[in-house]
């Protein structure tokens, strides 16, 4: 079941290669992380842009991300993944509903079971109760190149729980599987697997260790051109949504909130809808 856990992760990761977009992104300064002032709050919060998976040798945590998490009273990820009730949701809804065998046509059956024994060596029939979402993120988890890998969530989880402090979520499992199969057809995401390689990885590692969010936007933003429907609902709207969670939380507390890179930078990206609800949203670089 940890296995599934992690797939459920990575999927996150995963979609945000699909998205194209349709403005211009304002430039944002080289770091990770920000902090969140102005317009009410008594205390500053902090917006941290994560990559859900790393390898090991690099994963890293920067020491002013180690200072804003400690002077931090809460941490919200994208999902609660400390939420054993999320964490059964997740299990549940990596499963799909009915077998591949039964879901998919003669042809995209094939069509699958050559991505998957080019990329990882699996048939189709291997993962056949398994959702789309989920072999979507085993080949993404395969493209990075490494069998010990880091969880960003998790490991936040993980000094929450040291530091003693509550974790949220601004979303649910059920939501976010809800709305990633309403983003793609099943000929969709097939064509999607099939499109996926290991450069993207790679790319997104490197700008990742720099902390380059205009070099991480630019590659999840320029790998595909879907429709406005789905990067509406895959980035668009999620974003939209959480600004409107985001005010209320930090109005009570100072919250560290950490969410995947690719919804931080755009012209609807986190930081530039934050400023627009009258915050100072400033970098934070040493």
């Amino acid at each position: 079941m940890k296995n599934l856990i992690q797939l459920v992760i990575v999927f996150i990761l995963a979609i945000g290669f699909t998205a194209k977009a349709q403005e211009t992104a304002p430039k944002l300064e080289k770091t990770l992380l920000w902090e969140v002032s102005g317009n009410g709050l008594e205390k500053p919060s902090y917006l941290y842009g994560t990559i859900h998976m790393i390898c090991s040798p690099d994963y890293f945590l920067s020491e002013k991300t180690k200072k804003a998490f400690e002077a931090s009273n809460k941490l919200v990820l994208e999902i609660n993944f400390a939420d054993p009730n999320e964490t059964l949701d997740m299990q549940k809804m990596a499963m799909g509903k009915e077998p591949l065998s039964k879901k998919l046509s003669s042809e995209q059956l094939a069509s699958l079971d050559a991505i998957l024994k080019k990329r990882t060596g699996m048939s189709v029939q291997q993962v056949d109760n398994f959702s789309l979402m989920s072999i979507m993120s085993l080949i993404s988890m395969k493209s990075f190149g490494c069998s010990d890998m880091k969880f960003y969530e998790m490991e936040f989880i993980e000094m929450a729980k040291k530091k003693n402090i509550e974790v949220g979520g601004l979303e649910t499992v059920k939501f976010q599987f809800a709305m990633f199969e309403g983003a793609y057809t099943n000929d969709e995401m097939i064509t999607l697997l099939q499109e996926s390689n290991g450069e993207e990885a790679i790319k997104l590692i490197a700008e990742y260790k720099v902390e380059n969010l205009n070099g991480l936007y630019d590659i999840v933003t320029d790998k595909k051109v879907t429709s406005e429907k789905t990067k509406k609902q895959i980035l668009d709207n999620r974003n939209l949504n959480w600004v409107k969670i985001m005010p209320e939380l930090m109005k009570k507390e100072s919250v560290f909130f950490a969410v995947g890179s690719a919804h931080l930078g755009g012209e609807y990206g986190v930081i530039n809808l934050l400023r627009k609800a009258g915050y100072s949203v400033k970098p934070v670089l040493n």
